[in-house]
């Protein structure tokens, strides 16, 4: 299947979407609880410029008000562009709305990285054809998980691990 690719004022629009929309009409939570400092809006810029929009600014058909997407519309501004994609989604009530908003962002914090293989990647990926930092990760950053020493993970051997202190049987 050939997916037309379209533009929101110069920047490829890769993902699913209801419209697109000025930012203008765009309504940012008034109580976000999600503070992006500086940095990251710039990370986010250059990576929406070099790659396009790969995720909509998620709005609230109820409220009005965005979900999901904060970040990503301080990046537009960051970026002078004047319309962005936006999906418009149906909560079943406005406690549900809230716990989405809050679940978007603290859902993403609990996960960990895989430190090799993260390293792996981002070796895969440093061969001159693109900003590094449009990974999300600054030079700094980049320059101090380059350098760490990684022990490998154990192995699985397959032997026993524990054993029965009444009958002596290993497992």
């Amino acid at each position: 299947m050939t997916t037309k690719i379209i533009q929101a004022d110069g920047i490829s629009v890769h993902c699913e979407h209801t419209k697109i929309i000025p930012i203008t009409k765009l309504k940012p939570y008034p109580k976000n609880n999600k503070i992006h400092p500086p940095d990251q809006i710039v990370l986010l810029s250059k990576a929406i410029k070099a790659q396009g929009w790969r995720a909509p600014i998620t709005v609230s058909n109820q409220s009005g008000y965005i979900v999901r997407g904060h970040a990503r519309l301080e990046a537009a501004k960051k970026l002078g562009v004047k319309s962005v994609p936006v999906d418009y989604q149906d909560y079943a009530s406005e406690q549900a709305e809230r716990a989405d908003r809050i679940a978007d962002n603290k859902i993403a914090d609990l996960g960990e990285w895989h430190l090799p293989n993260l390293k792996e990647e981002l070796l895969a990926l440093d061969d001159g054809s693109l900003e590094m930092d449009i990974t999300g990760f600054d030079t700094k950053a980049l320059e101090e998980l380059m350098t760490q020493v990684h022990q490998d993970e154990p192995e699985d051997n397959h032997e026993p691990q524990n054993e029965c202190p009444k009958c002596g049987y290993k497992f």
